[in-house]
């Protein structure tokens, strides 16, 4: 018998539904790890448990598929992360993506959309892993940028950034001064372009313009319809 392909945490507490979609992952040769509800969830995150994917439902028993989003990032920057939800307002897709999630799937969905996506989040997060990118620490303008331990300094203050905040600070650094298209960050980073990704970029552009509110050299500029320019001024 083959091999499970890859160890995928799911999170669901509707036992009909969570039932049809592990029997779906098993055949598929997926290893499932079940539970029904967040605060397990939680306790195997906490004890050091490893996964290759997460499938989370938002609205959760005990603690809901954000908060356990956000611990699952705190540990790990890479594992993808998909959440099922009933929860089908725009704010709503726009904050799961913005917490690091690579997808956000209304209810009722397709299993061979799901069994779709998870093959190409496995095969992108196992081709070129971010942290492999590797930069020396550089200096945008107070700035100490060192993208390899995710951190962010200047004199009084510092920031360790999550890992798609480092990326993209270092997408905007790579290409300073130069417009750059949404289109491409989306791509490069997040992996497609859509309008709900978009939203995120927004999120993300927003912190990393307070990060670095405190020298006044630096800018990101929106360039309307087009993308942004990342500005460092001697």
């Amino acid at each position: 018998m083959s091999e499970p392909k890859a160890h995928i945490l799911y999170v669901e507490d509707d036992e009909s539904l969570s039932f049809v979609t592990r029997d779906n992952l098993e055949l598929n040769r997926y290893n499932v790890t079940y539970f029904d509800d967040g605060r397990k969830a939680l306790d195997a995150i906490k004890s050091g448990a490893k996964f290759d994917l997460c499938i989370l439902d938002v609205m959760l028993p005990e603690v809901d598929g954000f908060d356990l989003a956000k611990a699952i990032r705190e540990r790990d920057e890479q594992v993808p992360i998909i959440f099922l939800s009933a929860k089908s307002m725009k704010q709503d897709r726009i904050h799961g993506l913005s917490l690091g999630a690579d997808d956000y799937m209304t209810k009722p969905f397709s299993i061979e959309e799901l069994l779709l996506k998870i093959d190409i989040f496995l095969r992108r997060s196992q081709v070129v892993p971010p942290k492999s990118k590797e930069l020396v620490p550089v200096m945008i303008g107070h700035y100490h940028f060192d993208y390899k331990n995710l951190s962010l300094s200047t004199e009084g203050y510092s920031e360790t950034l999550t890992q798609k905040e480092a990326d993209l600070l270092k997408l905007l650094f790579e290409h300073r001064n130069q417009v750059i298209k949404r289109s491409f960050i989306l791509e490069t980073i997040w992996g497609k372009d859509d309008y709900f990704l978009g939203r995120s970029l927004d999120v993300f552009i927003s912190r990393l313009r307070k990060y670095l509110g405190m020298d006044e050299r630096i800018k990101v500029e929106n360039i309307h319809g087009v993308g942004f320019k990342f500005r460092v001024d001697d």
